[in-house]
């Protein structure tokens, strides 16, 4: 899923941001839960039926990223976050050195 899409919905780069994370975690969850039956997962995650179900049907605004990192690691996957530095933005001619071009 794309975060570009998160921003063409409305929400904020870093709302979009943070939603991506969100949806790609779940994704991930989802298809490591497919091996398990609802009752399964429900003793392996801890937690009730309905939040399974919430869970597999991607209703992810009622779980945190930090349940769905719990969730992750309790169902073998590894978990990390990674950022890397700002994106570089094209410098402009003479922009490195403060000279201004007056016409």
């Amino acid at each position: 899923m794309s975060q570009k899409l998160f921003e063409d919905l409305g929400f904020s780069p870093h709302e979009a941001a943070a939603l991506k994370l969100k949806a790609d975690l779940n994704t991930k969850i989802v298809k490591a839960a497919a091996g398990y039956t609802q009752q399964e997962l429900q003793s392996k995650l801890g937690t009730s039926q309905p939040r399974v179900s919430d869970l597999l049907r991607g209703k992810m605004a009622k779980f945190s990223l930090d349940t769905l990192v719990v969730y992750a690691e309790l169902l073998g996957l590894r978990t990390e976050i990674k950022t890397t530095g700002p994106r570089k933005q094209a410098r402009t001619r003479g922009a490195a050195v403060g000279v201004h071009f007056v016409r």
